[in-house]
C-alpha cells in the first residue's frame, strides 16, 4: 500500500504526516510506502515543524519538500490532503481513496515565538492523532 499526504508547501503537515506515518508503520509492522509532497512546494521544511516533531521523538530534520511530479503520485492507494488549496489543486487518482484533512496552516499562526510553537504542537497532536488511526486500520 502506498499513502501520499499532499498539501501546499510541502513544509509542515504534509511532513509531520509524513513523519508519523512512517514511525507507526513500523510500531504496527505495517507494509506500507509513505509520501507526502506539495503542489508548490516550499524551499525548507519549517523549523518549527522539525521542532515540535523532534519533541515527541520523530526526527524530520532530513526531510525535504518534494513535488508531486517527485513520488509515484498516479500510484497512491490512498491520497490525503492537508489544506484547502492542495485539496483544489491536487489531480485525482483514479481508484485511489482520496481523503481532505482540512488543517490550519501552523506556518501562518501569529504572535510571539511560543504562541507559535503552541500553534504548532496543537496542528502536531491533531496530525499524530489521524495518522495513528489511518495506519493502525491500513
Amino acid at each position: 500500500m502506498k499513502i501520499g499526504f499532499i498539501c501546499t508547501g510541502n513544509s509542515a503537515r504534509s511532513q509531520m504526516a509524513e513523519g508519523y506515518a512512517k514511525h507507526f508503520a513500523r510500531l504496527y509492522g505495517k507494509d506500507v510506502e509513505i509520501y507526502s509532497a506539495g503542489s508548490n512546494p516550499a524551499d525548507r521544511v519549517n523549523p518549527l515543524a522539525i521542532l515540535v516533531m523532534r519533541e515527541d521523538g520523530i526526527d524530520i530534520s532530513s526531510h525535504y519538500p518534494k513535488s508531486i511530479e517527485e513520488i509515484p503520485y498516479g500510484e497512491l492507494d490512498i491520497v490525503i490532503t492537508l489544506c484547502g488549496d492542495a485539496a483544489e489543486t491536487c489531480p485525482v487518482v483514479v481508484g485511489a481513496r482520496m481523503e481532505h484533512w482540512g488543517l490550519p496552516d501552523p506556518a501562518k499562526a501569529e504572535g510571539s515565538y511560543e504562541e507559535k510553537l503552541e500553534f504548532f504542537r496543537r496542528v502536531r497532536d491533531e496530525i499524530k492523532a489521524r495518522v495513528e488511526k489511518l495506519i493502525k486500520e491500513a
